[in-house]
């Protein structure tokens, strides 16, 4: 690859971090995550979906047949599903196990309702981010919603580019691209009587349509930057990327505030990706010195994935065996965190890039993106 976007590789396992701090508040008692950025970190869902359009749009707008197509789309399914169905199979031994345990001992949260095998294929079959029969809720690896609309997106942008290259409709893209976002957004507004896009089972293939295409929108802007002006004042930038940083950690503390209309982060996401891919500002070159932050954003997608199982079992040792008070997450979360990055190290190794295609001689490795 030409480009690595290695600071927007870094911002993936920040905030996929920050997304697991957002779950531990539901059982933590510390000022240290229970607060209102942190209360709100969900939020940071959507900057995934923008950031995968962007370099999804790098990487694969030249798909110009149907073979093509289903070899993109192929690759895209190797890199995403084998850890997530490794980690609902895992969820669903859990659960055997303790309806199994339930007539010998005392279990809690015996099946949690939803975890049915409803929901169970719907994960399966990676439709958990459609509106189904029967299911009202995120279920089994709750996470996972996201990696069902981030598929579907996939589905849709492979498409719609053969379309256009086949069609010869390169002059009209950014205008089919741009149609494809906002007609999400109303498709979800209309379904849901409201512009708050937080939606995950329900029509949260929406949201990651709409994300993603705002993405790909930013990622042809990048490029039109780049090849218009061949050289940047890095003053600038300088400027800019700390004031992007400033804006969103201001933006997802007002996050609850700001839920009526919380389509914004889709615009302000987009900003942030486009300033960040320049890397021209010294917060871009102080964040490149970090190898942990690199790492982290190596191993983000098993972060993301592997986490809901992990603060599971972490709460049902510390907290439900030991019996250690909520607060004591002042620095549990510490441990936990640590755990799952270590954990997360292995499953990269052994499971992501196990399993994941090769990329062709002529073609692009499809680094992180998820």
């Amino acid at each position: 690859m030409k480009e690595r976007f290695k600071t927007l590789d870094i911002f993936r396992g920040i905030f996929s971090s920050f997304v697991i701090f957002f779950h531990m508040t539901a059982f933590s008692v510390t000022p240290i995550i229970n607060n209102s950025f942190f209360y709100n970190a969900y939020l940071f869902v959507d900057f995934f979906f923008v950031l995968s359009g962007f370099v999804i749009a790098y990487t694969y707008q030249n798909i110009d047949s149907w073979p093509a197509f289903g070899k993109f789309y192929k690759k895209r399914f190797f890199r995403l599903y084998p850890l997530h169905v490794i980690v609902l199979l895992l969820f669903l031994a859990i659960n055997l196990a303790k309806h199994h345990a339930s007539g010998y001992v005392h279990v809690n949260e015996l099946g949690y309702g939803i975890d049915n095998w409803r929901s169970f294929l719907a994960n399966l079959f990676l439709l958990n981010s459609v509106k189904m029969p029967g299911i009202h809720d995120v279920s089994w690896n709750i996470a996972s919603w996201s990696i069902s609309a981030e598929m579907i997106a996939y589905l849709v942008f492979g498409a719609v580019v053969t379309v256009i290259n086949t069609k010869k409709l390169h002059a009209f893209k950014s205008y089919i691209y741009l149609i494809i976002a906002v007609g999400a957004f109303l498709a979800m507004a209309a379904l849901t009587h409201s512009f708050n896009i937080d939606n995950t089972f329900d029509y949260g293939f929406l949201r990651g349509i709409m994300g993603f295409f705002t993405g790909v929108l930013c990622f042809n802007l990048y490029k039109f930057i780049k090849d218009k002006y061949t050289t940047f004042k890095s003053l600038a930038f300088n400027i800019l990327e700390p004031v992007c940083l400033v804006v969103i950690v201001v933006l997802i503390c007002f996050g609850e505030m700001l839920k009526p209309i919380n389509f914004i982060f889709d615009i302000f996401f987009f900003i942030t990706i486009l300033v960040f891919a320049f890397e021209k500002g010294w917060v871009s070159a102080m964040l490149n010195k970090s190898e942990l932050l690199h790492n982290m954003g190596k191993y983000s997608y098993s972060i993301y994935m592997i986490h809901t199982l992990l603060l599971s079992l972490f709460n049902v040792f510390f907290i439900r065996l030991l019996k250690l008070p909520p607060s004591a997450y002042w620095y549990l979360f510490i441990v936990n965190y640590l755990i799952i990055y270590m954990v997360s190290a292995w499953t990269y190794k052994h499971i992501e890039m196990r399993f994941s295609l090769k990329p062709s001689p002529k073609g692009n490795s499809g680094w992180w993106l998820w």
